[in-house]
């Protein structure tokens, strides 16, 4: 993977509101920088991918990810790293591992938290309850209901990270499983409309626990022309959050999607295609006084 970006600069003016979009950013007398990592549909692609691949030859790779990451964390303050979902399921190191490999690997580069993705069923719920307690970073899954299956108690609705001065909240959302996993591998898992649940913690984290960004990492898909929930769906029709980072579509975007949300205010949209060919990245600054955020987009190639 090499080292090589393109810089995207926006300035995002918000609305009036904008005390009560960033109240603790606000009420400082500085300026706040987080640094967002991201990545999504990795699919134990552990290796990179083989030199005569046409396409992504001698791409990605966990300890090119991991170097990376690390660069990156020694040269920025506040550096958040997380996951979109559909980490198993692609080689055959899923297939002897069964997922222990990959998790251990992240566990290593200290991932902050990660969401689950339809192919984490693949072989089944208790083996993906058995990476859930063996991981060293919580799973957020905010609008499955786990009651009565394997995985019950084992992720969180919701986490706040706290890096320096920055609180973080952090939603996950998860696609619909019907008709993607074999209901003898996901079991009693009950799927809850991921707008209504992504707007009422949202509200929580922003406005309650009084969180300087909130983060959504999503495993519901970038847009569609059918009636699915996407990313751009959740965006639009939501309040509170910050930043949608997502999966499942496997799309690679040259930069961020920013659309706005009920208030008006900004919401970027990011996914960093599959195979761990890229490592996402979000710079974002919060003005104590100017009420506004500046957003640099790192293209990594």
């Amino acid at each position: 993977m090499s080292h090589s970006r393109r810089n995207f600069v926006k300035t995002l003016t918000l609305a009036s509101a904008s005390a009560a979009l960033l109240p603790t950013a606000c009420s400082s007398n500085k300026d706040k920088k987080l640094t967002i990592l991201h990545t999504n549909d990795v699919h134990s692609h552990i290796d990179p991918f083989p030199a005569n691949d046409k396409k992504f030859g001698n791409k990605g790779g966990y300890a090119r990810r991991a170097a990376l990451v690390k660069k990156i964390r020694a040269t920025e303050p506040n550096v958040i790293l997380l996951d979109c979902g559909d980490i198993f399921q692609g080689t055959p190191y899923f297939n002897v591992f069964d997922g222990k490999l990959d998790i251990s690997l992240m566990s290593k580069m200290k991932y902050d938290a990660a969401t689950i993705g339809n192919h984490e069923f693949d072989s089944g719920a208790e083996n993906l309850a058995e990476r859930v307690k063996e991981a060293q970073f919580p799973f957020v899954c905010s609008n499955y209901d786990f009651t009565n299956s394997p995985l019950e108690s084992l992720t969180k609705p919701y986490e706040i990270i706290k890096k320096g001065d920055l609180k973080i909240g952090i939603i996950g959302l998860g696609i619909k499983l019907q008709g993607l996993v074999d209901p003898r591998m996901c079991g009693n898992i009950t799927y809850n409309n991921p707008i209504e649940v992504a707007n009422r913690l949202a509200k929580k984290l922003k406005v309650d626990d009084q969180c300087d960004v909130v983060i959504c990492i999503s495993h519901l898909g970038y847009k569609y022309e059918s009636d699915k929930v996407s990313d751009v769906e959740v965006a639009t029709k939501s309040e509170n959050i910050d930043v949608i980072l997502g999966g499942h579509t496997h799309t690679f975007l040259d930069e961020p999607t920013i659309v706005t949300n009920l208030n008006q205010e900004p919401v970027i949209i990011n996914q960093a295609g599959w195979g761990g060919v890229k490592l996402g990245r979000i710079d974002l600054t919060m003005h104590a006084h100017k009420k506004s955020k500046t957003l640099a987009y790192h293209k990594m190639v």
